[in-house]
């Protein structure tokens, strides 16, 4: 699949958010989005789970997206190539008997296929700087669904940790509530760290079980992926906050 072919496909599944936009502020004087419904989900969000806990907190970790309100996007490949993936993520709330939330506002940021952040450049992480641009970094509101989405490529991975996705949950008035991160089936990855842009890197270097962030648990925070190199992933992933 052509890779403009699968990015509007990407966006259908994901209902076409609108682009009409309220801003609210949050208490990090940042601007906190608030996105139209849509209508695309990927399985069905009303059979709430019998019981849940909090997701596990993490490090925003060194790189984290600097003025997010200014990245309020669906599509977050920019010039960044890669195996495609759509990103589609549940906000449940703990102390509403588990059911979804409408409004939280969502911020994504992970590095692309060579290990690399933007916004950020001159550490012995980055082999290049890319302190003036500002790929692979988003922000969306959840819909009715309790789902919010985006159009990207499969995460690359840099040396000491597994492969993942920063995740900051805001409510809609911008109170922080959480920060985590997600972790990705390893099957998956060797697969598509074996082809493409990813080979001449290689296989990720560690395991989520010996990472210094997933090491301590991360069963809900490992997210189920479907999809195939030649037909791109799809990413879904529930995260349980305090709402």
């Amino acid at each position: 699949m052509k890779r403009h072919d699968f990015i509007k496909k990407g966006l259908g599944s994901l209902g076409g958010m609108v682009t009409a936009l309220a801003f609210l502020n949050s208490c990090e004087t940042d601007e906190v989005a608030v996105v139209e419904e849509s209508t695309g989900v990927t399985s069905d969000p009303t059979v709430t789970p019998a019981s849940c806990s909090v997701t596990n907190s993490e490090t925003e970790g060194p790189f984290p997206t600097k003025s997010p309100g200014s990245f309020i996007t669906q599509n977050i490949v920019s010039d960044r190539t890669g195996t495609p993936l759509t990103i589609k993520i549940y906000i449940r709330n703990v102390n509403d008997g588990c059911k979804i939330i409408q409004g939280a506002v969502v911020d994504i940021w992970h590095c692309d296929a060579a290990g690399n952040y933007s916004q950020y450049g001159g550490t012995q992480m980055q082999s290049t700087n890319y302190s003036s641009v500002s790929f692979l970094r988003g922000r969306q509101s959840t819909d009715t669904n309790g789902m919010t989405g985006w159009t990207s490529i499969f995460p690359g991975w840099y040396s000491g940790r597994a492969p993942h996705i920063h995740v900051h949950v805001y409510s809609a008035s911008g109170n922080s509530l959480l920060v985590t991160q997600i972790a990705f089936p390893p099957e998956v990855c060797k697969v598509v760290y074996a082809q493409g842009v990813y080979a001449s890197h290689g296989q990720a270097d560690t395991t989520n079980e010996r990472d210094n962030v997933f090491g301590d648990g991360y069963t809900n925070e490992l997210a189920t992926v479907t999809g195939s190199v030649s037909a791109g992933y799809e990413l879904t992933h529930t995260i349980f906050v305090k709402g």
